[in-house]
């Protein structure tokens, strides 16, 4: 988005969507200031629209911007507006941003006047609320440590729940919210990702009832207009979903919850590739509210900024066994053998592996052809039901060959376990079981997974293996057996944090088991010393990789990683080494490293990267700007490096 200026003879409030003309073209546009008649000719404003960005949403857009290096289109672009019922009316908040050319004097003083008035009536009549409008809702008891753990929250602007699975940190934000609702605020709840919802959504609704409204992109546009008026009517006091959820128009927002606070999920991989949870804690400082993170296995940044709280143990009483098995990623006859007296007792079992399809790669044993996507230098999935060889990053297909396409030989050998490939393996092995699949190829729509869940925890289901689809907070009554395959591949991705995500994976994975009896964790490990040392102490393994990161890596230093994408790989090599020569000119940042990205090539475009990493993030900010080329695509504190 481009700053253009523009005449009306109307006042227009900041904020205002209006519709203007842009070389011939008519298109949305957003009232960022006033300013005075330019010498030039303008064009006039076409329309006025009813709906506005408030003075936060444009604060926050324009720190999206400016942190995430963007365009501040793309950041209005993720918003969704607040809708006035006049053209004039906007809150007042908006009313009184200030303008350029105009001063703050009376405008902030009746701000802080009506501020002030505000919170007097709140704290008047929020215990008559308390007793009247949440009756209901105050059967919810805390533990002593629960009640502990939220005095402290209450302490401290931002702050982390660091309990354990089943800690009860679900009830400790229940009871937050209706402390916020009793002041009349209302709240955000941020879920990693879709697949959390129907059971938070079912706990949230059963407690707060219509006061809770989940939004997110797997409803119907139907289901989204009459959230959206709920919203913006102040008629849902609670708010929950994704990451989208924290740009919808809520007004008087009094605390942010973002559960889960770990997950990979909350980084947005598109421009603006944001990080939810981050701007979750800028929103807390632009609406001076409190902001919660909570996590089982919190993330190292989150741990070292920010006061947190332990709640270990938890509400059941049952005992996990780790049962380590020095194995490559396969179905051995120990993961068999317990699989199948698991199924004898007519109990649970759930099998995790981190790779999707039947098999990750196919290759010929007489040539070593490797079948790579013919538009991404990625290995195909072997997809059998669809008898296809699938690209996981652009989606291209072909069938799969019977012979080999170099050599013609008919020697083509798959690796690499998928889900749907144990999942057929299991169901011959053992016929009466009812094995269902679980993840993305399988679960397309949130009634698809609300109804997988519910045949599971309605024990229809004996196992359900999946990916990491399985790990999220989901609450499995029954299960006794949890196979973990894959581990050794994610410690050994070449990345910084790759022991922090290994080590989290198989905790949040172990903790979905045991829930009502005691419970196997069968983890094919060539590293049981490293897992066994950290698997009932977390902390401990934080306050390690404090150490091992130190003056190299995150927390402690800032990375961002700038791409170069084009059809032409020279074109994209060019400017690669155009912007890394600019960037030489600065002291104060470092380039890591930069060439052709691990993947070369996706959707038939050629990829190069720069690696930047220094103290602050205002230093890498200030060098990419006036550095930065038109091919370059920014990626600030990246979590993927592949």
């Amino acid at each position: 988005m481009y700053e253009y200026t523009y005449k009306s003879t109307n006042t227009i409030k900041s904020g205002t969507i209006v519709d203007i003309k842009v070389k011939n073209r008519e298109v949305k546009g957003v009232i960022i200031s006033t300013c005075q008649e330019p010498e030039f000719d303008t064009n006039e404003i076409l329309n006025i629209s009813g709906f506005y960005f408030s003075s936060k949403q444009i604060k926050l857009a324009k720190f999206i911007s400016a942190y995430y290096i963007c365009s501040l289109g793309d950041a209005f672009g993720i918003m969704t507006p607040y809708e006035s019922s006049s053209q004039n009316e906007l809150d007042s908040e908006t009313r009184f941003l200030v303008k350029q050319g105009m001063t703050e004097g009376s405008h902030s003083e009746q701000l802080r006047h009506s501020e002030q008035l505000r919170h007097s009536e709140q704290l008047r009549h929020s215990e008559q609320l308390r007793h009247s409008e949440l009756d209901s809702e105050s059967s919810l008891k805390l533990s002593q440590k629960q009640e502990n753990a939220l005095a402290f929250l209450k302490q401290h602007k931002v702050s982390l729940l660091f309990g354990d699975t089943g800690s009860g940190k679900t009830e400790i934000y229940m009871k937050y919210f209706e402390d916020i609702l009793a002041l009349n605020k209302r709240g955000i709840l941020l879920m990693p990702e879709i697949s959390l919802t129907p059971q938070m959504g079912i706990r949230l609704q059963k407690h707060f009832g219509d006061k809770v409204v989940m939004y997110h992109s797997k409803l119907t546009p139907k289901q989204k207009r009459e959230a959206l008026v709920k919203i913006r009517s102040a008629e849902a006091k609670i708010v929950a979903g994704p990451r989208s959820t924290l740009f919808l128009p809520i007004k008087d927002l009094g605390l942010i919850v973002v559960d889960e606070e770990h997950d990979d999920s909350y980084k947005s991989s598109s421009r603006p590739r944001y990080n939810a949870r981050d701007l979750a804690i800028y929103m807390g400082k632009i609406h001076n509210i409190a902001v919660v993170l909570g996590s089982a296995t919190p993330s190292l940044g989150s741990f070292v900024k920010f006061p947190y709280v332990r709640l270990k143990g938890g509400f059941f009483n049952s005992h996990r066994e780790f049962i380590y098995e020095k194995s490559a990623e396969r179905l051995s006859p120990l993961v068999l053998n317990s699989l199948k007296t698991t199924l004898d007792k007519k109990e649970q079992s759930i099998v995790f592996i981190p790779t999707r399809a039947n098999f990750k790669h196919l290759i010929c044993q007489n040539c070593g052809h490797h079948y790579e996507c013919v538009f991404c230098s990625i290995g195909m999935s072997i997809h059998n039901k669809s008898n296809a060889l699938k690209c996981h990053y652009c989606n291209y297909t072909q069938a799969i060959p019977q012979v080999c396409l170099k050599c013609a030989g008919n020697s083509l050998v798959s690796s690499r376990l998928g889900t749907a490939e144990a999942v057929k393996n299991i169901k011959e092995e053992f016929v009466d079981a009812q094995v269902e699949q679980f993840d993305r190829d399988i679960i397309t729509t949130s009634t698809k997974l609300k109804k997988a869940l519910k045949r599971f925890n309605d024990k229809e289901t004996d196992i359900l293996i999946g990916t990491q689809m399985l790990s999220k907070g989901h609450d499995y009554h029954g299960v006794t057996l949890a196979v973990v395959l894959g581990m050794d591949n994610m410690l050994y991705m070449s990345h910084y944090n790759s022991r922090e995500k290994a080590l989290s994976s198989l905790l949040q994975i172990a903790g979905r088991s045991g829930r009502k009896k005691s419970a196997k964790v069968l983890v094919q490990s060539f590293n049981e010393d490293f897992f066994n040392t950290y698997i009932d102490n977390y902390e401990e393994f934080l306050e390690e990789e404090k150490e091992y990161r130190k003056k190299l890596y995150p927390p402690y230093k800032k990375l961002c990683r700038v791409l170069f994408s084009h059809k032409n790989g020279a074109k994209a090599r060019e400017a690669m080494e155009i912007m890394q020569n600019k960037l030489l000119s600065f002291n104060e940042i470092e380039i890591v490293g930069y060439g052709k990205c691990a993947i070369e090539r996706i959707s038939n475009k050629y990829r190069f990267e720069i690696l930047l990493r220094a103290d602050k993030s205002t230093e890498l900010i200030k060098a990419i700007k006036i550095s930065k080329v038109d091919l370059a695509e920014v990626d600030m504190d990246p979590i993927e490096f592949g």
